[in-house]
């Protein structure tokens, strides 16, 4: 069996971890594969162990904007612990892994019978809503170049890698705005010395300096999960 590196799997009691991963099957996350769309049923949970994927709004004219993020610190289908079967959001891979995958009706099965399972993804529903008001707001507020910075550390937490592949088409839909501003703000961040980018390849070369470029959404997102789960 691989490692669980999973953190809500992690912080079950070990009788219900074993009992949920004898439910689970390893799957590859592929890039840009589709795992939800919103409206329609959810056919799986997935438990991210490496890779992550990207929580999409999609409005009516536009190619929607990220609002969240999912890693090993989380799971998707979260809205299963509220009784919801339908999707809320497109999920989307944003970077390629491994995860736990759990169909739908035997995870509802097992959530009835966990409560520690429950009070978790309790916990972490919240945890999901602070994110998507914060984005919400972020968007609203906020100048790409802080925006991009905090999104690059937000991809580097669950990436765990210093360098991962992004086109700038990538970072302006995933951030809602234009190329050109992506391309100026990605520009200033290089000649700071914080980022190196070239042909799609992104690395990371001050991890410090990028915190301190980032808007104050990242430091509050971390908080939020650290004092909750």
């Amino acid at each position: 069996m691989l490692p669980v590196e999973n953190h809500l799997i992690e912080l079950l009691p070990r009788k219900d971890r074993l009992r949920l991963l004898k439910l689970c099957e390893p799957v590859e996350l592929v890039l840009a594969d589709v795992l939800s769309e919103p409206g329609k049923p959810t056919r799986y949970v997935y438990f991210p162990t490496d890779g992550f994927i990207s929580l999409i709004a999609q409005i009516e004219g536009s190619p929607g904007v990220e609002v969240g993020m999912v890693g090993r610190e989380g799971m998707l289908g979260a809205q299963l612990a509220l009784g919801v079967v339908t999707a809320p959001l497109y999920a989307l891979v944003q970077g390629a892994g491994v995860a736990w995958r759990i169909g739908t009706r035997a995870f509802r099965t097992e959530l009835e019978g966990s409560s520690a399972l429950q009070r978790g993804l309790n916990r972490y529903v919240y945890v999901l809503m602070s994110q998507l008001a914060e984005s919400a707001a972020c968007l609203r507020f906020h100048q790409i170049g802080p925006r991009l910075a905090r999104w690059l550390l937000m991809s580097q937490d669950r990436s765990h890698a210093d360098s991962f592949e992004v086109t700038q088409e990538f970072l302006a839909y995933m951030l809602g705005v234009r190329r050109v501003g992506i391309t100026a703000a990605a520009g200033i961040l290089q000649r700071s010395g914080l980022i190196e980018y070239s042909r799609g390849q992104l690395t990371v070369l001050d991890r410090r300096g990028l915190e301190a470029a980032a808007c104050s959404c990242y430091a509050t997102d971390q908080k939020a999960y650290a004092n909750l789960m």
